[in-house]
C-alpha cells in the first residue's frame, strides 16, 4: 500500500539563517519523502557559505513531528526476512558499503536492503548535521514522538513551546524501539539512566521536564518558539562556520570516543583551525590589542561583551585604547 501522506519541507530564506516548516501532511508524520528533502537541504546549505543556522519548526499547529510514518516502518521490517542480531547487523553493515556505491542504489531498492538502506541514509543526514559548519536549531512548536524526536535530538538546540506539549520515545508500546538515533543523542543530552527509563517506559517528557534534564534548550510561550530559535541561530550562527564544524566534529564524534581517541580528534581538528586563515588574523589582531593596550583584550569586559555578540574578538581599531 503507498504512503498516503507526502512531506515537503516548505524553505523561508532570511539571509543567513533559513527558517524551514516541516510539513508531515494532516498527521504530521516523517516519511521516506521528508528524509530525502532533509538529505538534499543538508547538502545544500552545508555548501553554501552564505547559510551559517537553519530553524526547523513544524507546520502542524500543535506538533513539531508526530512520529515516524508507522506504514513506512512496518513495510521495511516486513520486507525483510527474518533476522537475528547477527544477521541484522551484517544487513546493515551492508547497507552502509551501498550507500557509498550509488550507481547500484536503484537495484538495491528493489531488494529487502531497501529498509536497512533508508534508515543508514537518514542517520548519514544527521550526522552530516553533527559535523557541519551549519547551526541547526529545533524550534519545537508543539509535541515531538519517535523519529520528530530523534530529529530534534539530532539538532545543536532546542526551544519547546511551554503547555500541554510533550517529547519521547515511545517506540517500545509499539513492540520496536527507536531507530532514528534516539538511544544514542538522548543519551547523551540526559544521560544513561534517565534515557534508558524513558525509552523503556515509552513516557514522553513534559516541556518543564526536558529542560531541567537537558533535552532542551529553552522553553518559551508557543507564539514565540521560532522568534527565539531564530535568536539563538543568529547568534551562535555568528561565529567562524570552520571552527563551528570543528567542534561539533570533536564534541559530537570525539565526545563518544575512548578519552584517548577523543583527544586525537581534537587534536586534529585544532591544528586545522590553528593553521586558518581567519584563525590566524584574528589571534595577530589580539596579540597586537594587548601590546597597544597592555591588557589581554578577554580581560577587559566590554571588548568580552562585544566578542559574544559578534561572534569574534574585534580587531585591534574597535578595541578600546587604555
Amino acid at each position: 500500500m503507498a504512503h498516503t501522506e507526502q512531506g515537503h519541507l516548505d524553505v523561508e530564506d532570511r539571509g543567513a539563517v533559513l527558517i524551514v516548516r516541516v510539513d508531515g501532511g494532516p498527521h504530521g508524520l516523517f516519511g521516506l519523502d521528508l528524509a530525502q528533502q532533509l538529505e538534499d537541504l543538508v547538502n545544500r546549505v552545508d555548501s553554501d557559505p552564505g547559510v551559517r543556522a537553519v530553524v526547523f519548526t513544524g507546520a502542524h499547529p500543535e506538533r513539531f513531528v508526530s512520529h515516524a510514518d508507522v506504514r513506512w516502518l512496518q513495510e521495511g521490517g516486513a520486507a525483510v526476512p527474518s533476522l537475528g542480531r547477527r544477521g541484522a547487523s551484517a544487513v546493515v553493515r551492508m547497507a552502509r558499503g551501498v550507500d557509498r556505491a550509488r550507481a547500484v542504489e536503484p537495484v538495491v531498492r528493489r531488494t529487502p536492503l531497501r529498509g536497512a538502506l533508508e534508515l543508514d541514509r537518514l542517520h548519514a543526514t544527521f550526522l552530516r548535521m553533527n559535523s557541519s559548519g551549519v547551526i541547526y536549531v529545533a524550534a519545537l512548536n508543539g509535541s515531538a514522538l519517535g523519529l520528530g524526536a530523534e530529529f530534534a535530538w539530532a539538532c545543536d538546540l532546542r526551544v519547546m513551546a511551554e503547555g500541554d506539549f510533550f517529547i519521547g520515545q515511545p517506540e517500545i508500546l509499539l513492540g520496536i524501539m527507536p531507530g532514528g538515533g534516539g538511544t544514542q543523542r538522548l543519551t547523551r543530552l540526559v544521560g544513561t539512566h534517565r534515557s534508558l527509563v524513558a525509552i523503556l517506559e515509552g513516557k514522553p517528557f513534559t516541556p518543564a521536564e526536558a529542560l531541567a534534564d537537558g533535552a532542551v534548550d529553552d522553553v518559551v510561550p508557543q507564539h514565540e518558539v521560532v522568534t527565539r530559535a531564530t535568536e539563538l541561530a543568529e547568534h551562535f550562527g555568528s561565529r567562524s562556520k570552520t571552527s563551528i564544524a570543528a567542534i561539533k566534529r570533536a564534541v559530537y564524534l570525539g565526545g563518544s570516543m575512548s578519552l584517548a581517541e577523543g583527544l586525537h580528534v581534537e587534536r586534529s581538528e585544532f591544528l586545522v583551525q590553528d593553521q586558518s586563515a581567519d584563525g590566524q588574523q584574528l589571534m595577530l589582531d589580539y596579540l597586537e590589542a594587548t601590546e597597544a593596550t597592555g591588557e589581554l583584550p578577554l580581560y577587559d569586559p566590554d571588548v568580552y561583551e562585544q566578542a559574544l555578540t559578534t561572534g569574534s574578538v574585534p580587531r585591534r581599531s574597535a578595541v578600546p585604547q587604555s
